[in-house]
């Protein structure tokens, strides 16, 4: 865990970078999505369809279950959910319809949200990108989701899901979840220790602190001359 997490929040530096990435990802995603057809026909055009509504619904579904839960909606929750639909509807962007994007983007809101404030507390990682919460969960929940939702209707090169008379297709897709699980939970052990191996897999204590800008470049990205706090001092607070 990183030095301070969890009795010292550690949130975006930026926001307006923030939205200026989840922006940039946004756009991005249709490229990854309808790109996937390589061809301008009306896969690519359903594939679009569908990553716009699901994001945006996803978007909007956080920010909902803030204002409920937390009392307030977020910029950074908005952008968050809106990540959290562009994975969800990955799996499935040319085999389902705008419809199923609506459900899909909502149902990848409610669960990434409840791993990311209930699943994350209860077991006490530092997932600082919220990488599990929001991809891991994200996608699993867009994959079985295809199992559900895709439909020969809108893309004959698909197959029909458990809502359209074929169960068989999902239970294709929780095979390929458990395999997928399967595949990063083993390649990230055998790659954690081949750099364990070669070097240590985190920086001294004093090190993280300083920051790794000033410790590997001596230099450092943002000068808040406002902080008033010298490494040292920062140090003794820890």
């Amino acid at each position: 865990k990183r030095v301070g997490y969890p009795k010292m929040g550690q949130p975006p530096h930026n926001l307006p970078f923030t939205v200026i990435g989840a922006a940039l990802l946004w756009f991005g995603w249709f490229g990854f999505n309808a790109g996937s057809s390589l061809a301008a026909d009306g896969i690519a055009a359903i594939a679009f369809a569908t990553t716009n509504t699901a994001a945006a619904t996803a978007g909007l579904t956080w920010a909902m279950l803030e204002w409920i839960f937390r009392g307030k909606p977020t910029v950074l929750g908005a952008a968050t959910g809106a990540v959290a639909g562009l994975v969800a509807i990955t799996p499935g962007a040319g085999f389902v319809s705008v419809p199923s994007a609506l459900a899909i983007g909502f149902g990848a809101s409610v669960i990434c949200y409840i791993g990311l404030y209930k699943i994350k507390s209860k077991f006490g990682y530092d997932d600082s990108l919220d990488v599990f919460g929001v991809h891991g969960l994200g996608g699993t929940w867009g994959a079985l989701a295809t199992g559900l939702f895709c439909s020969t209707s809108i893309n004959p090169n698909g197959a029909d899901g458990l809502f359209f008379g074929n169960p068989g297709q999902f239970l294709i897709q929780v095979i390929g979840v458990a395999a997928g699980y399967a595949i990063a939970i083993v390649g990230t052990l055998v790659c954690l220790g081949i750099v364990r191996s070669v070097t240590s897999l985190r920086v001294s204590r004093e090190e993280e602190i300083s920051g790794l800008d000033y410790v590997l470049h001596g230099e450092v990205a943002y000068n808040l001359l406002s902080q008033g706090m010298s490494d040292a001092s920062r140090t003794e607070e820890y």
